[in-house]
C-alpha cells in the first residue's frame, strides 16, 4: 500500500455551476488517492445502497458494486455468463456498445421486435418457442440471458410500459431467464414518477441492474454501479480484482457524489443532477 503522506495533492475545492463549492479536505484526499475496496468506497457504496432501496425497494436481498461506468459492469457480466455460442435475447435495434461486447464471444443473438412501448412480449415468446419452460431445468443450450434497456432505449428511444414489464418478467420467470437491466436513463424522464424497474419486481433474484452517473453527472468520471444477487456480484468483484482492482477512488469521492437532500433522488439540490 503506498504511503499516503507522499501523495502530492493535499486538498481541493470544486466550484459547481450553481456557485456552490465542495471542499475535499486532507483526510478525504488521502482516501481519494489511495487504493479502494473493490466493491467501492464504503461511504459511496452505502449511499448508493440506500438510494436503491428508496427508489426500487428490491423484494429480495441484493448487493451492489461500483464499476468504471455501467459499461464496465455490463461487459464483466457478459464475460461471466457467456459460454461458447450462448443465446442472448435482445431487442433489435439495440445499443451498439453491447453488441460489440457480444461479437468477440460469438454469442447467438435472438432478436426481439419492439415498438413505441418497447419490447413486444409475444416476440419474446416467439423467440423462445423452440423450447418449453420445463427445458430450463435440463437443456443447457437454451437461452438464459435477456438484455433490456427499459427506459429511453438506445437507439429507439422507447420505454417499456409497466404492463409489458410485468409480462416480460413473468416470461423470464417461466423460462428461468436472467434479466440484465441496462438503465442509464432512469432519472431522465418527463413523467411525475418513473415506471417501476425490473429490479423492483424481482421476487426471484434474477435481475442484474446497471446504473450510471454518465447521463446525470459526468461521463468522464466513469462511475457506475451494478445491483443484484450477491452470488453474481462476487464473480464480477473477482474479475475486477484481477483487472482494474477498483474504480477510481477519486471519482468516487463522496464530496463529489453527495446524497440528495431528502434522499429521494429527485427535486433536490444535488450534485448528481438527479432532478425531475
Amino acid at each position: 500500500m503506498p504511503n499516503s503522506d507522499m501523495f502530492p495533492f493535499k486538498e481541493a475545492t470544486v466550484t459547481l455551476r450553481s456557485g456552490k463549492t465542495l471542499q475535499i479536505d486532507e483526510k478525504q484526499m488521502r482516501i481519494a488517492l489511495q487504493y479502494a475496496p473493490t466493491p467501492g468506497v464504503p461511504a459511496l457504496k452505502k449511499q448508493l445502497q440506500d438510494l436503491q432501496r428508496k427508489m426500487h425497494s428490491p423484494p429480495t436481498e441484493t448487493d451492489l458494486i461500483v464499476t468504471s461506468g455501467s459499461q464496465d459492469g455490463i461487459c464483466k457480466s457478459f464475460e461471466m455468463l457467456l459460454q461458447g455460442k450462448s443465446y442472448v435475447l435482445m431487442e433489435e435495434p439495440s445499443y451498439p456498445g453491447t453488441i460489440s461486447i457480444l461479437r468477440p464471444h460469438k454469442a447467438n443473438i435472438l432478436r426481439l421486435e419492439g415498438d413505441k412501448d418497447g419490447i413486444i412480449p409475444n416476440s419474446l415468446l416467439k423467440a423462445l418457442s423452440p423450447w418449453k419452460p420445463s427445458d430450463a431445468k435440463t437443456d443447457t443450450d437454451m437461452p438464459k440471458i435477456l438484455y433490456v434497456i427499459p427506459n429511453g432505449g438506445n437507439p429507439t428511444g422507447s420505454s417499456i410500459t409497466l404492463d409489458r414489464r410485468k409480462q416480460i418478467y413473468q416470461i423470464a420467470h417461466d423460462y428461468d431467464l436472467l434479466i440484465l437491466e441496462d438503465d442509464p436513463y432512469y432519472y431522465l424522464h418527463f413523467s411525475k414518477e418513473p415506471i417501476p424497474s425490473f429490479l423492483s419486481m424481482d421476487v426471484d433474484g434474477r435481475v442484474l441492474r446497471f446504473d450510471s452517473f454518465s447521463k446525470v453527472l459526468s461521463a468522464g468520471l466513469r462511475v457506475g454501479f451494478t445491483t443484484g444477487p450477491r452470488t453474481l456480484l462476487e464473480r464480477i468483484e473477482l474479475h475486477m480484482q484481477v483487472s482494474i482492482l477498483n474504480t477510481s477512488a477519486l471519482a468516487q469521492c463522496p464530496e463529489f457524489l453527495q446524497e440528495p437532500k431528502g434522499q429521494d433522488g429527485k427535486n433536490c439540490e444535488c450534485t448528481l443532477g438527479w432532478t425531475s
